[in-house]
């Protein structure tokens, strides 16, 4: 038995749930989001819980409960609280500003860098340095905070580019000088 497809999921108050047949709506203060699931697992309200069961003992069946769990666990938690990732930018002239709603980057190309967020998202910078990514959807501030990561990497050996607040990357011994 999935051990994560299991425990149940706690709906907070101000969000409601609506089941119908494979497809899972939840409305909260934040927004709303839905997801049609696949046929092999059953969502099932009981008061405040939900419950995602399996409808038979397949493979597939087996291998799509703790994914399609954690799914709509996701979307309640995005609907309440929302979610975001935070991105540091390190490296001299390197630096970001929010013009409207895009994402503009400086970061050591002939020209700017536009990033457009997808419906949902929104930016947010401090220090110019500091962006933030934040919306309901995890799977789309994910990819989006990667998207924006992708434009310039951290490299190994000065360590400039374009980070996830708080990971850490690998330096690399430069060129050993001539003795």
């Amino acid at each position: 038995m999935s051990r994560i497809g299991k425990r149940p999921i706690a709906i907070p108050a101000k969000v409601t749930v609506t089941i119908d047949g494979q497809s899972v709506t939840v409305k909260g203060p934040k927004g709303e989001l839905s997801r049609v699931l696949p046929a092999e697992v059953v969502v099932v309200q009981e008061g405040e819980t939900l419950l995602v069961n399996r409808r038979d003992e397949s493979r597939v069946a087996r291998q799509r409960h703790g994914l399609c769990r954690t799914l709509v666990a996701n979307m309640v938690e995005g609907v309440s609280q929302g979610f975001q990732r935070r991105l540091e930018i390190q490296g001299v002239g390197y630096r970001a500003q929010v013009q409207g709603k895009n994402l503009t980057l400086n970061m050591g190309y002939s020209h700017p860098v536009q990033i457009e967020p997808p419906d949902g998202i929104q930016f947010a910078v401090e220090n110019n340095v500091n962006v933030m990514v934040s919306g309901i959807d995890k799977e789309i501030v994910g990819n989006t905070a990667a998207r924006i990561r992708a434009v310039r990497p951290p490299e190994p050996y000065k360590g400039k580019g374009i980070r996830y607040a708080g990971e850490v990357v690998r330096r690399k011994a430069g060129k050993a000088g001539k003795k």
